[in-house]
């Protein structure tokens, strides 16, 4: 079972690093494919919205499919794209590159942590989706900092996709020669998938969460631009940067479950984004020296991570039996503002500057904060019976991590 589980957190170690480490090399990946670097941050945008939309459709389309298949033919897919990505010259053929990329990061994340469930005895389930989805909370932490760091450190963005290439190809080799056999789980239509974007609860709930995340991905999809007068320029330092970023996230995925548990989820989610709105309104200053710099960053992976067990709670709150469609339709709807967020931070560029980008991502977050309020007025005026706060139909322990950024 451990065997099993270390070749599956590898492999989400492999796509979470892919879904953070452009933003690192971003300028010198503009430079090099002839493009600037507002128009550069599409790279992401073809990543992530490819990653979003085809998740639920490659889960129903695949649901017949061996594990052992599926995870060697997503891994494939995922490694071809990003070998693509590094070798082309040609901007438009990087960008089909990054979404052949993110189909294959979408065929395995969400599949990888059912199988965990899948693997492991009963008594072991919560710990064993832990296991597994902390090679996420860890590619932000280590997987996106060390490939800006080789990145800097070898001058040539490319190398940096040749590291998460490398890092796919070992987690299918993994699962190639560790993975027992897993049994697949009754399939579910995609209508069925998609049942709960009906219930006005739930798509005000997911509204908060495209809001808040297109918020703050319009400041780190250019973040080197922004924080360069922190760095001066320069990756290593950034790489640095990003690591303070990924521990603070992996604390504020980690605690935000006990404080639901104690507090309740609508007082976490609106400390956090009212947090994350000041800090993001303050970075044209406080990005301007290294120290405060470290400081702002701290804040936003506490409260950014942070926010998404208390969504992730309330969204399950509302249909207990639906919990693991409603975790997937968050994860997606989070990649749908990731990939939308560099389009407003293109135009944010153009209009103000990379360095003013924090105060355009803080209206959205403070328009995410007016939807959760409306969410929390219309969840309890429709629901009944309502689950209590402190009782989670789902432990938090075991949803928290469901998703990069839970990103």
């Amino acid at each position: 079972m451990y065997r099993s589980l270390l070749v599956l957190t590898a492999a989400l170690f492999a796509i979470g690093t892919d879904s953070f480490v452009i933003a690192g090399i971003l300028p010198e990946a503009a430079h090099s494919l002839d493009v600037s670097v507002g128009t550069a941050g599409w790279l992401i945008s073809a990543y992530a919205f490819t990653y979003a939309i085809l998740g639920p459709v490659m889960a129903a389309f695949t649901a017949r499919w061996s594990r052992r298949t599926l995870f060697l033919t997503g891994l494939g897919i995922f490694v071809v794209g990003n070998l693509l990505t590094g070798l082309v010259p040609d901007f438009g053929v990087a960008l089909a590159a990054r979404a052949l990329a993110g189909l294959g990061g979408a065929m395995v994340t969400p599949t990888a942590i059912a199988a965990a469930a899948t693997i492991a005895p009963p008594e072991r389930r919560g710990r064993a989706i832990a296991t597994v989805t902390a090679g996420l909370s860890a590619s932000t932490a280590l997987g996106a900092p060390i490939g800006t760091a080789i990145g800097s450190l070898t001058g040539d963005w490319r190398a940096t996709m040749l590291f998460v290439s490398t890092l796919g190809l070992l987690a299918a080799a993994g699962i190639a020669l560790l993975m027992p056999k897993v049994p697949s789980p009754p399939p579910v239509p995609l209508r069925a998938r998609l049942a709960p974007l009906g219930d006005r609860r739930i798509g005000l709930t997911l509204l908060t969460t495209l809001l808040l995340f297109t918020g703050l991905y319009t400041v780190y999809s250019y973040i080197a631009e922004s924080l360069d007068r922190a760095t001066g320029g320069s990756g290593t330092t950034l790489a640095v940067l990003l690591f303070a970023w990924g521990v603070a996230s992996t604390t504020g995925t980690l605690g935000a479950g006990h404080l639901v548990d104690r507090l309740g989820d609508r007082r976490i989610i609106n400390i956090t984004v009212a947090v994350l709105a000041v800090d993001f309104a303050l970075l044209p200053w406080s990005s301007a020296q290294l120290s405060t710099t470290v400081i702002a960053l701290v804040v936003w992976g506490l409260c950014g991570w942070g926010f998404f067990t208390p969504q992730a709670h309330r969204l399950i709150s509302v249909m207990p039996a639906s919990a693991p469609m409603l975790t997937g339709l968050n994860s997606a709807t989070l990649y749908v503002g990731v990939s939308l967020a560099p389009l407003v931070g293109q135009a944010g560029i153009a209009w103000t500057g990379a360095h003013w980008l924090g105060p355009i991502g803080a209206v959205l977050i403070l328009a995410s904060l007016a939807t959760a309020e409306r969410a929390h007025a219309v969840i309890r005026r429709h629901t009944p019976h309502p689950a209590t706060q402190a009782q989670p139909a789902t432990s938090p322990a075991s949803t928290e991590r469901g998703c990069p950024g839970g990103l």
